[in-house]
């Protein structure tokens, strides 16, 4: 199983039409400051030659890009630069791009905040509906952590795999449209921190299997509870992470983060 965010950017490269290039290199630019919020993008003239695109292909990034809520175009004045509290935070090309462009620590704890509010719902859900096939899987996900050898990079997609199978387990559609959430958090926590002998991730499977446990049980403030202790956690690596590392800022594309195994 593998996940959306870091599979399309890994694979997307190499098989990327010219509208999504066009859409990947505008919506950076645009996260990175290089056109600014209440500006106005260049003409079509200008990007057609930057991109060497057809009208046609710009028409559709404008469409892809304000479905996201980061542009408006208006007519006689051009295609302007909205508020970021109208772009889609949800929407994993954001998040990416954010990642590309280095992310703060404030950014990464927004991050556990919104798994906050949801996870540990979701773990609730899953202690209520989980069936046989839900719960072994869990139980294999949680015990896969435990295994001898991991790198930061095998830790972090061991990890990303048990969250979202609890996503999936929920039974609830919504849930799973946080995947791309929940990714960047424990990209960003995982890149961050040093290896997992090093700095308390050596008990993840214990914490992890704590919510297994209160699954199989069937109670679902004990799974709440368990989830959210795990989250809590993570939050304060990231915090502790960038003290450590006196840097502002983590850059670089969110798919590098995760190998392939």
């Amino acid at each position: 199983m593998r996940y959306k965010l870091d599979e399309t950017r890994k694979t997307g490269r190499r098989t990327r039409t010219s509208h999504a290039q066009v859409v990947d290199e505008l919506g950076k630019a645009i996260v990175a400051g290089t056109y600014p919020v209440g500006s106005i993008l260049p003409g079509d003239t200008e990007l057609a030659q930057r991109f060497k695109v057809s009208r046609t292909v710009l028409r559709e990034t404008m469409k892809t890009l304000a479905a996201k809520g980061m542009v408006v175009a208006k007519a006689r004045v051009g295609t302007r630069v909205t508020e970021k509290n109208l772009w889609n935070m949800f929407d994993s090309e954001i998040i990416a791009w954010h990642f590309d462009n280095g992310v703060t620590e404030e950014f990464l704890l927004q991050l556990y905040d919104i798994r906050l509010a949801f996870e540990p719902f979701a773990a609730g859900l899953v202690a209520e509906r989980a069936n046989a096939e839900d719960i072994e899987m869990l139980r294999g996900l949680a015990l896969e952590m435990a295994a001898a050898g991991h790198t930061a990079d095998s830790l972090a997609l061991a990890d990303l795999r048990f969250h979202l199978a609890i996503a999936e387990a929920s039974h609830n559609p919504f849930m799973r449209t946080l995947g791309s959430l929940i990714e960047a958090a424990l990209v960003g926590m995982f890149r961050i921190s040093t290896p997992p002998t090093e700095n308390g991730f050596a008990n993840i499977a214990d914490t992890h299997m704590r919510i297994v446990d209160a699954i199989v049980s069937g109670d679902n403030a004990a799974a709440r509870r368990a989830m959210e202790d795990v989250i809590l956690d993570g939050r304060v690596h990231v915090h502790e992470a960038f003290v450590a590392r006196g840097s502002d800022a983590v850059t670089g594309p969110i798919s590098a983060a995760i190998s392939p195994l």
